[in-house]
């Protein structure tokens, strides 16, 4: 088994639009590409992904097979190595990073398959289930979708639900007020502005969110400005947490996020941060630094190695992510009570292609 050997490196790009133009605090779309990469080796495949541009999967055909094929199965770490090095030159943040984290996935993946485990064994389970929040609450939906969108999270038994705020500032007070009264008293409520305020913005804005018990804002203003995040964390009312880091593209990034001690928790995106390998990594760095992690979307990618990360407190269930992944993967988890659960009898991620459903989708 430890002999086994990468037979074969693929990836895809598939485009899937929205059921309507979406938007957040200083984005809009009406479509999210995912790219999907399988690994063969002993008679299995593994499988990994990233949401990225179409152009990540031509870095894995053209670049990373030849330096992935032929490598053993087992040594993930030594492929990491060489992906991470041979972007150097081309770039490593963005689409090279997300390209290098659904490699890793995949072949995390694998090498659970060919040892017959869940990943979350393979890695070392700390917990049984892990929490997840309802993520969504575009600033594209009116109150009336909002409050149903949120509200119906909160019924179906969600702890915790989040929303978009900072396209219109002054509609936000509104909106965040609808939120809470859809949710009731018992539902945790956060906000993300996607670093649409400026600071002054977001310290006041933090101070009428307190008025609707909001408990976590999310990029209150951008998180390439550190000074900034800091100075909404010393104003922000006590206890509203400061979240940020959804857009780290490797180790190094979040260990100058934790130096710059403007965050109460970290997000990490293992589909951006250099894949498992990289986001286990910055779950050290936070479990040194004693600060609690958060798990950024794609929730079929973070269930198992949120499940072994020991400063973890929850998973991100983002309403694209979940309907794309229920459509596109067998084996999707779905949260039930506002839980996720690795399944104990499925090798690896526990998930699989649909390549019918997908192949419709294809653009790369």
């Amino acid at each position: 088994m430890s002999a086994e050997r990468v037979r074969a490196l693929r990836a895809a790009a598939y485009r899937i639009p929205t059921e309507a133009p979406e938007s957040d605090g200083t984005h809009c779309w009406d479509s999210t590409t995912m790219i999907v990469v399988e690994a063969d080796a002993g008679g299995q495949t593994g499988i990994g992904y990233t949401y990225s541009d179409a152009s990540a999967a031509a870095i894995v055909r053209d670049r990373f097979a030849p330096l992935v094929e032929g490598r053993r199965a087992m040594d993930v770490g030594a492929a990491w190595d060489v992906m991470v090095a041979d972007l150097r030159n081309a770039g490593r943040p963005g689409i090279g990073a997300c390209a290098v984290s659904a490699v890793d996935g995949a072949l995390w993946d694998l090498k659970a398959k060919l040892l017959g485990l869940p990943l979350a064994d393979l890695l070392g389970r700390v917990r049984d289930s892990v929490a997840a929040y309802g993520s969504g609450g575009f600033t594209s939906l009116d109150e009336s979708e909002l409050s149903e969108q949120l509200g119906g999270w909160a019924a179906s038994g969600f702890a915790m639900v989040k929303m978009k705020v900072g396209r219109e500032p002054a509609r936000d007070p509104g909106r965040v007020a609808a939120a809470r009264r859809a949710i009731g008293d018992s539902c945790a409520l956060m906000v993300d502005a996607n670093g649409a305020y400026s600071r002054r913005q977001a310290v006041a804005a933090a101070d009428v969110f307190a008025e609707s018990a909001v408990i976590w804002f999310e990029e209150p203003v951008s998180s390439d400005d550190r000074d900034g995040l800091g100075f909404v964390r010393r104003h922000a009312p006590s206890g509203m947490a400061v979240a940020a880091g959804e857009y780290g593209y490797d180790p190094w990034y979040y260990a100058d996020m934790l130096r710059s001690d403007g965050i109460d928790v970290l997000q990490a995106d293992a589909t951006r941060c250099l894949g498992i390998t990289g986001w286990l990594n910055v779950a050290a760095l936070c479990e040194a630094g004693h600060v609690p992690l958060s798990a950024h979307c794609a929730p079929s990618a973070h269930l198992h190695v949120a499940s072994a990360a020991r400063p973890l407190i929850h998973v991100e269930y983002f309403a694209d992510h979940v309907r794309i992944e229920s459509m596109l993967f067998d084996g999707f988890p779905e949260a039930r009570e506002g839980r996720l659960r690795a399944a104990g009898d499925r090798c690896g991620h526990g998930i699989a292609l649909r390549r019918p459903d997908a192949e419709r989708w294809r653009v790369a």
